[in-house]
């Protein structure tokens, strides 16, 4: 059974690229943290974690005022992806809760329900992120929020 229905750089539809830039988007919105998408067909890595992390210094996610942002790396054909929580947000919330993402992750995508397994966790890494890190008058949006396309 194949986790990722996808073919080449066919990764998503517009609709759905539309829908993933909008979760992020509802996310953030109550919230000083920062939520990335970053897609790709293979890791180089053995460990996605790895590449999770040097796509996370690649984007500088580490630079957030408050070290809140939150990596969701995925390698379709490799069926693989990993979270990685800056250490601001990871010493709210601790190694269960990514565990819990981690999981709920799984789960979708072996339904192949992809793109609403990657809504659904970051809404619920959204309401973290507002019970930790609550918007405050002057917050800016520290990164984009679309959608980033490795290899």
């Amino acid at each position: 059974m194949k986790l990722f229905p996808f073919k080449k750089k066919e990764f998503f539809t517009e609709e759905e690229k539309t829908r993933l830039v909008q979760a992020i988007r509802l996310a953030e919105r109550l919230t000083s943290g920062e939520i990335r998408l970053f897609v790709e067909s293979h890791c180089e890595y053995v460990d996605p974690m790895d590449r999770a992390r040097e796509a996370f210094l690649s984007l500088g996610m580490e630079k957030t005022r408050q070290r809140n942002g939150v990596l969701l790396y995925i390698a379709l054909r490799d069926h693989q992806f990993a979270i990685l929580g800056d250490q601001g947000i990871h010493e709210k919330v601790g190694d269960d809760f990514w565990k819990h993402e981690a999981d709920l992750l799984r789960h979708h995508f072996s339904g192949q329900r992809i793109v609403e397994g990657i809504e659904v966790c970051v809404k619920e890494i959204g309401e973290s992120l507002l019970r930790y890190f609550p918007f405050e008058s002057g917050d800016a949006n520290e990164l984009p929020d679309d959608i980033v396309f490795g290899k």
